[in-house]
């Protein structure tokens, strides 16, 4: 029998009018956006459903908005999932999945970790860039020989690496890896996340973590820092705390859940990010989409299929 993971996308998924479909279709989705406006104190629910896409964008507005989706979506499936798993943001999804935390607690947390990792890098300061057609001994080597502060901060898929710093050191690494035939691109994000230079929002995300409660997890929950899965509370909240200033392990995540004996990845959230990139990592790997009510049925026939087999 292949065990099913459910894995939950980060932040660059969000578009206007996500989620819209799940709430009106569902009480259980719209429970979960109640609940995250009264966590709040604000109508994330209008954000999410009605824009502007501008103000969505925003990292403080962006993490809140992602989570409720992907949970709303999980809640309305109602289907069981063996282990969970989530990018960046995605963590914390997976997290209120596996029951770790309570989904009020996490909206609010990720909602102050938008805000820290936006604040510790005064804007400008800091950038991101996707590198593509390059190995990561590559584009570490690269990092390594730049003057400034530049690093490897998400493996991708192979072939898809990110790297974050001070925005001159970024650009001075990218131009580098561009003359060693790879591709680099400037993404349109506000600071470089998960890079050393996010410490400062680490120390003040822990102090906030540190008061709430953490239960273990009901299922395994793969960790993007260590590339592992955790089973208690204690690991679960450390690894969220590590994880702001450290790279997520992404590939080396879903290989090891496939090691594990993952045989199907239902991605729960706005978009398809995560499903293209398993394609890039296993095509041998089965993968389905939810991002609304109408993807509920595909969704369940291969959650089914991937435990007859």
């Amino acid at each position: 029998m292949g065990k099913v993971a459910f894995v939950f996308p980060g932040q660059g998924s969000q578009k206007v009018g996500m989620g819209r479909e799940a709430y009106d279709a569902s009480d259980a989705a719209r429970a979960v956006f109640d609940e995250a406006d009264a966590a709040l104190g604000e109508e994330l629910t209008r954000l999410c459903f009605e824009g502007p896409e501008e103000d969505l964008k925003l990292t403080a507005n962006t993490q809140p908005a992602v989570l409720a989706t992907s949970v709303a979506l999980l809640r309305a499936l109602g289907e069981p999932f063996d282990v969970v798993a989530g990018h960046s943001l995605g963590e914390y999804s997976a997290h209120v999945a596996a029951g770790t935390l309570a989904l009020a607690d996490a909206v609010r947390l990720v909602r102050k970790r938008g805000q820290y990792m936006q604040e510790a890098v005064p804007y400008g300061r800091g950038a991101m860039a996707a590198v593509l057609k390059a190995d990561r001994t590559l584009v570490e080597r690269i990092c390594a020989e730049v003057p400034g502060l530049v690093e490897a901060v998400n493996y991708n898929s192979p072939g898809q690496i990110v790297i974050a710093g001070e925005t001159e050191a970024v650009g001075k690494a990218g131009a580098k890896l561009k003359e060693e035939g790879a591709r680099a691109s400037t993404l349109p994000v506000s600071a470089p996340f998960h890079s050393s230079l996010m410490e400062p929002a680490e120390a003040r995300l822990r102090a906030e973590i540190e008061q709430i409660a953490f239960s273990d997890p009901s299922v395994p929950v793969y960790v993007n820092v260590d590339a592992e899965p955790v089973t208690n509370a204690a690991a679960a909240k450390e690894a969220l705390i590590r994880q702001v200033s450290r790279p997520v392990r992404w590939e080396e995540s879903v290989r090891r859940m496939i090691a594990d004996g993952v045989s199907l990845f239902v991605e729960v959230g706005p978009g398809r990010v995560l499903s293209g990139l398993l394609v890039r990592i296993d095509k041998r790997a089965g993968r389905v989409s939810v991002q609304g009510p109408s993807d509920f049925d595909a969704a369940k026939e291969a959650i089914a299929e991937a435990r007859a087999s």
